[in-house]
């Protein structure tokens, strides 16, 4: 397994959409391998493709005792928000308070192209919507409102 470089703020593939995987062979398990290896390494509990220059719609997660991975996903979220911070670690530095959903289903295939269905609350579903947004080339400072937003602005700067 490696541990991939991790793209940051002002890398292209973050802000370019991903596109949809269509081939589910050997590569696909050693880069998702790899990304699991990385996740790990950063100490993060998400990644998304694009994260480490794969401009491909498939992510990781590892948090509490669910963990695993998604290609291909699309995600419904609830009505009630959920409050609390957010960092990543494409976007170094400190983290916002950052609007989310409380709850989250995923929805797509596994590297085998068996069907995969998530649920979660609070920072599960934080981390779907985190890690889906990364896939549609948003980053989390993109969700921040107010002087919020114009604080991160500048500190990116």
């Amino acid at each position: 397994m490696t541990i991939l470089r991790i793209r940051t703020q002002g890398d292209p593939v973050l802000r370019t959409p991903a596109l949809t995987v269509t081939d589910f062979d050997e590569s696909l398990r050693t880069l998702i391998s790899d990304m699991f290896e990385t996740m790990y390494a950063v100490k993060g509990v998400g990644l998304a493709a694009p994260q480490v220059g794969v401009g491909l719609q498939i992510f990781t997660w590892d948090i509490g005792d669910d963990s695993g991975h998604v290609i291909n996903p699309s995600i419904e979220v609830g009505d009630e928000p959920q409050e609390g911070g957010e960092g990543c670690l494409s976007v170094p530095g400190p983290g916002y308070d950052t609007p989310r959903r409380d709850y989250a289903i995923i929805t797509g295939v596994d590297m085998n192209g068996d069907p995969v269905r998530r649920e979660g609350t609070g920072l599960l579903a934080r981390c779907f919507q985190h890690e889906t947004d990364h896939l549609h080339g948003t980053l989390f400072v993109d969700r921040l409102e107010g002087e919020v937003r114009k604080e991160a602005m500048r500190a990116m700067r």
